[in-house]
């Protein structure tokens, strides 16, 4: 059966003006990070990528090693895209990234201009795209001058294969230096992604000062600490859960009493305001205006459902974030 998306896809989805740009982005946005690879279902993706566009998630983020194996999400995310979404194209946010190890040799990891160029070519090549939306570098390279990085990005706008360009995982020093270049090269940052939870808080020490002052939106991955943030490991390690997989990068030290203690306590709060634990915790990580979106990750339509369903109760009182914090701050000493 042919795809039609929801005629009231618009209608309850919040969107936020990415930093000083003329991009919104919806609050909540889907990463194809996990279980969109070549070892997981095809016609499990593409559900959840019909339901996530369909309660107005307009942004799907990609990297050219997401799979498994790597480059395995773009093409499953193209097959999708050209059977049911390229009539949609103009109201999709699609991007990608690259800097993480995708082939052998010295010309396929980190931040060199060869490495940029022929990564983002080969991405769009398996999206069956003429462009993306945003094109980020993945990480810092720390033997590739900034420089050189920033010159791959903007030439990827001059040649007209990205709109936008974006840095993901680079600390407030290395953010400053990048921005600088990118604005002497005439092509301004967008945007940065880093990673935000409850329980890694980094990004609040500098960073978003650095992207309020430059006037550069923030969109955090991993808002739910892998799915730690969530209800699945109260009471252990489901098989199924990504922290069982062989893959990935949940490991199943992580999940300890200690943390079990905490997740049980934020989790008393969540109820208390009428949420799951997920959806709080996307909630806090949306609480500060300065975070455009969360990019969640998903397995089933009805995660996906949930964690839309964040964005109903994004306010949080006094008392509510002093309680969050001394949990965090009790579990971060112990």
């Amino acid at each position: 059966m042919k795809y039609q998306a929801d005629e009231k896809r618009y209608d309850t989805m919040q969107y936020n003006r990415c930093g000083r740009s003329g991009l919104l982005l919806p609050a909540i946005s889907l990463g194809l990070w996990h279980n969109f690879g070549g070892v997981d279902s095809l016609d499990t993706a593409r559900a959840m990528i019909h339901r996530a566009f369909d309660l107005g998630i307009t942004h799907f983020d990609l990297a050219n090693n997401y799979g498994p194996p790597p480059g395995a999400a773009e093409e499953n995310f193209g097959r999708i895209v050209k059977r049911d979404l390229a009539g949609y194209r103009n109201e999709l946010i699609i991007s990608t990234k690259a800097g993480w190890a995708m082939w052998p040799g010295p010309y396929g990891d980190l931040g060199s201009l060869k490495y940029l160029t022929a990564s983002l070519d080969d991405s769009l090549r398996r999206m069956g795209l003429d462009y993306v939306d945003i094109f980020y570098s993945h990480r810092p390279d720390p033997d590739t001058p900034v420089e050189e990085t920033m010159m791959a990005l903007d030439r990827a706008v001059r040649q007209g294969k990205a709109l936008y360009v974006g840095i993901s995982s680079y600390q407030p020093e290395q953010t400053v230096k990048a921005v600088a270049v990118l604005n002497e090269l005439g092509t301004p940052c967008l945007i940065h992604q880093p990673n935000y939870s409850m329980l890694d808080r980094w990004i609040e020490e500098g960073l978003l000062d650095v992207l309020e002052a430059e006037g550069i939106g923030c969109i955090v991955f991993s808002p739910l600490a892998q799915g730690l943030l969530t209800d699945k490991y109260l009471d252990g390690i489901p098989a199924d859960s990504r922290a069982a997989k062989e893959y990935g990068f949940l490991r199943t030290d992580q999940v300890t009493e200690e943390l079990r203690d905490q997740l049980h306590r934020l989790q008393v709060i969540a109820q208390e305001r009428g949420q799951t634990l997920a959806q709080m915790a996307l909630a806090w990580t949306l609480r500060d205006r300065r975070v455009t979106s969360a990019l969640v990750g998903a397995s089933s339509v009805k995660q996906i459902e949930d964690n839309v369903a964040a964005i109903n109760t994004t306010l949080f009182t006094e008392d509510e974030l002093k309680r969050i914090d001394n949990i965090l701050t009790v579990t971060d000493s112990a």
